[in-house]
């Protein structure tokens, strides 16, 4: 895995940096690898129970493409004739935000700086945002004549609402910190200096809770935005039924007859 990103596991807990900071963590080809290798060794591993995705330095959390090494593949292609460049969309960021929407397991998103186009789309596929005062957000897209990828364009409106999301799209403009969690983006709004330890202590809190209830409620809640009430309720029964098996389940029952804090073993 390249040093652009930085992949560690503890206790449960994965945590994954964007290591780019002079670049204020842009998109290479080399670090778009990376990140991809690092959400599905997070996605795979049985160990890990949650994941933090977050980024070196206090200006970013991911401006998006790396444009400077955008251009110099555009002209390639123009004199290639191979149009091979916007590729980047289908071998890139859709694994990357499929593996972190569709991941069992939590993921938290520490945002410490700017969150632009493609690092805006990877924020927003995470299943919480702990975001620091001085960060912001910025579509970006139409500001360089390219319209919404990385999933922003399901995950914004869902967020915001359709009239909004729209809004943002073809206006691009910055998002205080404030404003994104005004707007429901921003699950947690934290002083800059002290982002990375609560993001790290949320992530872990998840790390230590009911692994499969957590599956089981990302599954509900992503069938639920595009099936009719009968459906979600067939869901829901589905995966109550999966949750009620689970040995965490027990666990918590009998924690709770005992009065105790229960100790989950992720299964």
């Amino acid at each position: 895995m390249a040093d652009t990103v930085l992949y560690e596991v503890s206790d449960g807990l994965a945590t994954i940096t964007l290591n780019r900071p002079e670049a204020m963590n842009a998109l290479n080809v080399a670090t778009k690898v990376a990140l991809r290798e690092a959400v599905g060794s997070a996605a795979g591993d049985d160990a890990v129970r949650a994941v933090l995705l977050t980024a070196a330095g206090d200006r970013a959390f991911c401006v998006g493409q790396d444009l400077k090494e955008h251009i110099g593949l555009l002209m390639q292609d123009r004199e290639s004739g191979s149009g091979q460049t916007m590729s980047t969309v289908k071998e890139h960021y859709n694994p990357i935000v499929r593996a972190i929407a569709g991941m069992p397991k939590p993921v938290v998103a520490g945002v410490n700086g700017v969150a632009a186009g493609a690092g805006f789309g990877f924020a927003l596929a995470a299943d919480y945002r702990v975001v620091a005062d001085t960060a912001a957000f910025n579509t970006s897209f139409a500001g360089v004549a390219l319209t919404a990828d990385s999933g922003i364009s399901w995950t914004l409106p869902r967020v915001v609402g359709p009239g909004r999301a729209t809004d943002l799209l073809l206006f691009p403009r910055s998002i205080t910190a404030q404003e994104a969690y005004d707007l429901g983006i921003a699950g947690r709004l934290v002083p800059a200096g002290e982002l990375r330890a609560e993001a790290e202590k949320v992530a872990r809190a998840l790390a230590e809770g009911p692994t499969v209830a957590y599956a089981a409620i990302k599954e509900s809640v992503a069938h639920g935005l595009s099936h009719s009430l009968s459906e979600t309720l067939d869901k829901e029964d589905e995966l109550q039924t999966r949750a009620g098996s689970s040995e965490d389940h027990a666990i918590a029952v009998q924690a709770f007859v005992n009065k105790e804090k229960p100790k989950y073993l992720g299964r």
